[in-house]
């Protein structure tokens, strides 16, 4: 399939589904003119991608990530590395909402310093 229709189906924007592949996470087969030509496998992987990104990973967490995904869900095999991995994204995670949680009280004192 092409990759408009694999962008359909994923819910990837075409030039996200491009990037991944520069970034090896997906590898279509090329036909003879040049163009991609996705498989139902590689429909099934863009979404993986589009999960673990929408969860806010990396794309080197994903390089991590994909080869232990097992199921849609995403459900994953005990791969090396993968608890650790997981784990280093959750602290990462809290940290932003520290971070977050810090500015939003800043920016609420703002505000009450401008009540009469």
């Amino acid at each position: 399939m092409k990759i408009g229709e694999i962008s359909e189906r994923s819910g990837v924007s075409v030039r996200m589904l491009r990037y991944y592949e520069t970034e090896g996470l997906l590898t279509p087969l090329r036909r003879d003119s040049g163009y991609r030509d996705y498989s139902e496998a590689d429909v099934e992987e863009a979404r993986r991608i589009r999960q673990l990104a929408d969860a806010g990973l990396t794309v080197e967490a994903m390089r991590d990530l994909l080869p232990c995904i097992i199921s849609p869900e995403p459900r994953f095999d005990p791969c090396e590395n993968l608890r650790a991995r997981l784990d280093g994204e959750l602290e990462k995670l809290d940290r932003k909402l520290e971070d977050m949680a810090r500015s939003r009280d800043l920016i609420a004192s703002y505000i009450a310093s401008l009540s009469p």
